[in-house]
């Protein structure tokens, strides 16, 4: 789930549980992300804030009271079980691959071309999607010629998708050279791992 996807989702709950409070005033419960990664959001009343970082986090400020809202734990079965529709709704999880080239060049490696044929499946399955592709290289060669490598093969893996008739307009595709390793190395370094492209069909 993308930080914005998650907001949405704390956006929705929020509305949700203000709806069915039987006293007005507002509660917060912070979900986790799909991807596990950290999230956090600032709730703020009229005289002070509080932050919610953890999972199930729940800030809440009644009306009428004064300083920061009361920051507790919520129980995550019962958020979820008073908010099943809502939890219902969110939207699938991002599915992520990542392909490997052939040294120097934007020629996917036999093993790559079974999970290229897997993204372009989960692409076409997956209505209303849209794709980010981005590229990467080795530390071979200069900084400025592997940046352009990288966006070719960005390139590249975006125009599979195009071929099987993914809208080009919803997808996005990126090279940041050899910029950020999968595998960290010195410079001149041939590592395959790093001659990489990262799908995300989300």
């Amino acid at each position: 789930m993308t930080t914005d996807r998650a907001f949405l989702v704390v956006a929705v709950l929020v509305t949700a549980l203000l709806a069915a409070c039987s006293t007005p005033g507002t509660r917060v419960v912070l979900l986790p992300q799909a991807d596990d990664k950290p999230s956090a959001v600032i709730v703020r009343a009229n005289d002070g804030e509080e932050v919610l970082s953890r999972p199930y986090q729940r800030a809440t400020a009644a009306v009428g009271a004064s300083g920061a809202p009361v920051v507790d734990q919520a129980d995550p079965a019962r958020v979820q079980a008073d908010h099943k529709i809502l939890f219902d709704m969110r939207p699938p999880a991002p599915q992520r691959y990542t392909v490997y080239f052939e040294v120097g060049g934007t020629t996917l490696t036999p093993a790559s071309q079974q999970v290229m044929n897997e993204a372009l499946t989960a692409a076409q399955t997956r209505s209303g999607s849209d794709i980010v592709v981005t590229g990467h290289t080795d530390t071979k060669g200069a900084l400025e010629q592997n940046d352009m490598l990288s966006q070719r093969r960005a390139q590249e893996v975006a125009q599979l998708f195009v071929e099987r008739q993914f809208p080009s307009a919803r997808i996005e595709a990126v090279g940041r050279g050899e910029r950020e390793p999968a595998v960290p190395t010195a410079d001149e370094v041939d590592e395959p791992r790093n001659r990489r492209v990262t799908i995300e069909v989300r």
